[in-house]
């Protein structure tokens, strides 16, 4: 055990420090005392708290240029301790949280969670010397597999970030067995660590001993990545189906589950051996969880768990799962304050995203995919997008239903097991948000007979019904049978997937004034409940309810295995016509008013030419058209703010490009008139159309910035 005196000078000279800190300022930072009054007024609302992730404290950090951007310096921890105090934030503990939970004591105003990963030895020489000084609590998480393992001979490679780094595609497995020379080393965040990287047992039971600091489990061996597909992407271990490349065979459910319970009862009976106390909280290593592994955790026996969830301003009831604020780039308190703002009131988000075919990618040959593959990530990369709705199905006759998938399923073949790597690939090489596009409705069963039987039916003049044949052969959303198979299919691409950000629901999902006549049949049900349907006879409005019902079932079946860290988003397509004209909803179904309040994003499909073809005529009509769909969208509340407008880059009438000039202006216009989101198809990154720079030009948020105050305007 380290000795008290130790502890004591160490104590001495980072309070000393602290002092100094205060006086002079943290560099490239005023002084605390010198800031604007208004700087430091943040309030976070009464009964909240907000948690703040730390992992290295270092001496030797250096902002920007560092190897590892997650380490802060000494200085700058000292400092930010120093603002709490003078800024009236007040540190909190699990104890607090759970008591205000109970309603035996609220939260003090300000309330902060310090929280500090992986077991590293700077928070027992940096940190908790810090935390004696100043009477802070703090949730300390360990590795398990990192402290244990470090002085057994194995060579590990840990990486302390978020899930979508590049490097968990560059590591060993932990725990495998690496060269003599390299014994009882970790690699963390390229830098080797011997046993004197990570604290000992001795020092985790001196500082639990201390009623300062609570040990948490980050797991015993889930702070890695696994194979997660043929072509080789790494993910992180917690969510990700083990992919066998001997085999050929994914990890089943019942043995994934069994996996992760296993080491999260293991890293709690570790804990409780070395301690005496057995955790209640797990922090999840790189933040990913999601409701399947929240369960778990629950099983497993933890009481809390933290993840980097979009939820970060917390009350004591919105857990178990609470969200973190990862601290990064060695800020100083002005830079952390102004983060923990951006939940408090947060800025408005402008989307720029575009709509990208997996099937222009596949190949039969594996060399030509990684070259479409490569193209693809360029042209993204070069365009500066933030999302790519990136296609899930097979379409490869142009019908727009869906014969195969792009990824493991039960119920639909599998043209090729790609969507998991493309979309991995565009969130860690080209940073975007990725939403899987998928059909609700529009499916080609192998069993023909069944598609039949489950098919959407048009009610003909003579009464009789027949099975609806306009543009996508769809299911119907009244049969219970297609609810379970829909929901099989959402759940299966997420389950493989676990990294999307959201769905971008296909423009399948409509019906007709004479459709759907499967609402007759004695087994239809209402969508997602037991309901039957006495009246068959549905209006327009029923019959959107329903498919907005629909659409959130399948959804939720998504969500069970969607990463919580990420802020899982759903978008669906809406025809203009309908926006234009509302009573069109009678023709499909659809009404701007309830999906603007049922769904995340609305990809309003802004294409004049596919509207009305005569339109590449007269170029004002177009424009014409383009600003009243824009004056339709403004009448609505949250229109401007959640409508994006998806452009067509191609003239399908006429099977053309859409002439540069002429779209750019489309998006300029729209941009002026108030637009805030715009967003294209299709994107042909092979051939490298529409052409690039006019295209950037008019998708780039920099060529028409937004002030503050306008954003904050729109309704």
């Amino acid at each position: 055990m380290r000795s008290t005196l130790l502890h004591f000078a160490l104590v001495a000279l980072l309070v000393a420090l602290s002092t100094a800190v205060q006086a002079q300022g943290a560099p490239s930072s005023p002084p605390m005392g010198d800031l604007p009054g208004d700087v430091t007024t943040l309030q976070i609302p009464a009964g909240h708290f907000v948690t703040l992730g730390f992992h290295d404290v270092r001496d030797d950090t250096r902002p920007a240029v560092d190897r590892d951007p997650y380490a802060v310096s000494t200085e700058r921890l000292a400092s930010l301790f120093d603002w709490l105090a003078a800024n009236d934030w007040h540190p909190i503990s699990l104890d607090d949280i759970e008591a205000a939970r109970e309603g035996r004591r609220p939260l003090p105003p300000n309330a902060v969670l310090l929280s500090f990963d992986d077991g590293l030895a700077s928070f027992y020489g940096r940190v908790f010397p810090l935390l004696r000084a100043f009477g802070y609590p703090a949730l300390f998480a360990v590795e398990i597999g990192w402290i244990e393992r470090v002085g057994r001979g194995d060579r590990v490679t840990a990486a302390a970030t978020d899930p979508v780094a590049s490097r968990l595609e560059e590591g060993a497995v932990i725990g495998g067995n690496g060269d003599a020379g390299a014994a009882n080393e970790v690699l963390y965040n390229g830098r080797e660590r011997g046993a004197e990287g990570f604290v000992d047992w001795d020092q985790v039971r001196e500082m639990q001993a201390s009623g300062l600091v609570e040990v948490a489990s980050h797991t015993d061996d889930l702070h890695h990545g696994i194979l997660a597909n043929p072509q080789g992407n790494v993910e992180p271990a917690a969510l990700t189906r083990r992919y066998d490349a001997v085999s050929g065979a994914y990890e089943s459910d019942a043995d994934y589950r069994r996996r992760v319970h296993a080491d999260l009862v293991r890293s709690a009976e570790i804990i409780e051996r070395h301690t005496g106390v057995r955790p209640r909280t797990l922090v999840w290593p790189y933040g990913a969880t999601n409701p399947v592994t929240e369960r778990i955790a629950r099983e497993a026996g933890y009481r809390f768990t933290f993840s980097l969830g979009d939820q970060r301003l917390s009350t004591p009831s919105s857990g178990p799962d609470f969200g973190r604020f990862l601290v990064m780039d060695d800020p100083d308190p002005v830079a952390v304050e102004s983060q923990v703002a951006q939940t408090v009131d947060p800025p408005r988000r402008i989307q720029r995203a575009v709509q990208v075919d997996l099937d222009y990618l596949y190949d039969p040959d594996p060399d030509q995919v990684n070259a479409n593959l490569s193209a693809l990530l360029d042209r993204i990369r070069a365009m500066q997008v933030r999302t790519v709705y990136l296609q899930a199905f097979a379409d490869p006759d142009g019908d727009g239903t869906a014969s195969a998938l792009y990824f493991p399923n039960d119920y639909l073949p599998m043209r090729a097991d790609l969507f998991n790597r493309v979309a991995w690939q565009l969130k860690t090489r080209a940073g975007v948000d990725v939403y899987a596009w998928l059909p609700l409705l529009a499916f080609d069963l192998p069993d023909a007979e069944r598609q039949q039987q489950l098919a959407v039916r048009a009610r003909g003049s003579d009464g009789k019904s027949r099975i609806a044949d306009r543009d996508y052969r769809r299911l119907s959303p009244f049969r219970p049978a297609v609810m379970a198979l829909v929901r099989g299919i959402y759940g299966d691409l997420a389950r493989n997937t676990p990294g999307i950000d959201g769905i971008l629901i296909h423009d399948d999902a409509y019906l007709a004034a004479d459709e759907d006549a499967q609402a007759c049949n004695p087994a239809a049900r209402w969508p997602g409940g037991q309901r039957a349907l006495t009246d068959c006879d549905l209006s327009a409005r029923d019959k959107t309810r329903a498919l907005i019902d629909f659409s959130h079932q399948a959804v939720a079946a998504a969500r069970e295995y969607a990463n919580l860290s990420n802020r899982f988003r759903v978008a669906r397509n809406i025809y203009a016509r309908v926006v234009l004209d509302p009573a069109a909803e009678s023709r499909f179904a659809q009404a701007l008013g309830p999906f603007l309040d049922n769904y995340d994003e609305v990809a309003l499909m802004a294409m004049p030419y596919l509207d009305d073809a005569d339109m590449a005529r007269d170029d004002r009509s177009a424009s014409r058209w383009l600003d009243d769909l824009v004056d339709q969208v403004m009448r609505q509340p949250k229109g401007l703010r959640k409508t994006v407008f998806e452009l067509q880059a191609y003239d399908w009438a006429r099977d053309r490009w859409i002439e540069p000039g002429r779209f750019k202006a489309w998006m300029q216009q729209l941009v002026r008139r108030g637009g805030l989101n715009l967003a294209y198809y299709p994107d042909d990154f092979i051939t490298g159309m529409p052409a690039f720079q006019p295209t950037f030009e008019g998708m780039s948020l920099n060529e028409f910035p937004y002030s503050t105050s306008r954003l904050r305007s729109q309704p």
